[in-house]
This record gives C-alpha cells, sequence and structure tokens, in this order.
C-alpha cells in the first residue's frame, strides 16, 4: 500500500479589517472582499500572512505621524513584519477617505485606484520600493503589468 502525499500549495492568509461599519460599508459598496483578495493574491507570491485594514482620515493620519513623522493621512502605509525568500506578514493600511478624494481628482474609479494601492502596498510588503529612480521604474513596471492581468489601465498615464 503507497500513502498518497498531496502537494503543498502556497498558502496566503487575507485578513481584511475596517476601522468602522461605516468604512466597511464605504468599501463594500465599491468591491468585495473576494475579489481585493484575489487582487493581494495576484500582487503576492509568498506564503503567510497580509493584513488590510481600511481606516478614516484620523486614525490613517495618527499612523502616518506615528510612523513616517508626517503629521496628514496618506493613501497607504505598508508594515512589512517578515519577509523571507518564502514567507511574509504584513499589515497594509488605506485611508479611504484619502483614496477617495486621489480618485476623485485624478478622475479615475475608485475601484481601479484601490486596485492599484493594493498591488502597490503588497509589492511594499514583497520588499519593492520607490526611493530611487531605478527602483521606481521597477516597481511601477510591475505594478502595470499586474493590474493589466486583473483588467485594468495603467495607472500612471
Amino acid at each position: 500500500m503507497s500513502i498518497n502525499s498531496k502537494s503543498i500549495s502556497p498558502k496566503l492568509t487575507i485578513d481584511l479589517q475596517y476601522a468602522s461599519p461605516a468604512i466597511e460599508s464605504a468599501v463594500s459598496k465599491v468591491v468585495s472582499s473576494s475579489l481585493i483578495k484575489k487582487w493581494v493574491k495576484s500582487a503576492t507570491t509568498l506564503n503567510g500572512l497580509i493584513t488590510l485594514r481600511f481606516v478614516n482620515a484620523a486614525e490613517g493620519k495618527k499612523l502616518n505621524l506615528a510612523f513616517r513623522q508626517k503629521d496628514y493621512a496618506t493613501n497607504v502605509l505598508t508594515f512589512p513584519y517578515e519577509l523571507s525568500k518564502n514567507n511574509l506578514v504584513a499589515d497594509i493600511i488605506f485611508c479611504l477617505p484619502v483614496l477617495q478624494k486621489e480618485a476623485k481628482e485624478q478622475d479615475k474609479l475608485l475601484k481601479a485606484h484601490l486596485a492599484h494601492l493594493i498591488v502597490h502596498g503588497c509589492l511594499h510588503a514583497q520588499g519593492h520600493d520607490h526611493e530611487v529612480d531605478r527602483d521606481a521604474k521597477k516597481m511601477e513596471a510591475l505594478e502595470i503589468q499586474i493590474l493589466q492581468k486583473l483588467g485594468f489601465a495603467n495607472p500612471y498615464s
């Protein structure tokens, strides 16, 4: 009798958190939690845990001040806690009012802007950065490629 071994596929756990029922309602009017998770998986090749938290402007400002010494709410903050060849653990914070304002100013659908920033945050969690020009070009190219596979236009054009 032989033992049938199953191949173990990568396991990425995605936890969605909302600062309030109002934020959860606003996000769910734009996109389903299953679609958010699909976007995360499309941008993340590692095992581990990614928590996405959607916050209001007050919490966004508080976190940006505490961790980046910037006294304003920003669209996305990524906190990578563990990153190895096969595994990652990270929190990604999205400030919904900032995302809504940016989407309107940039004449984009909120859904497309959110997809872009989820991909962007996931790439940050995996060690990508855009502080220097060469790295920015590489990260942007990856974002464009992933977003196109998901059916979204180039967010930089």
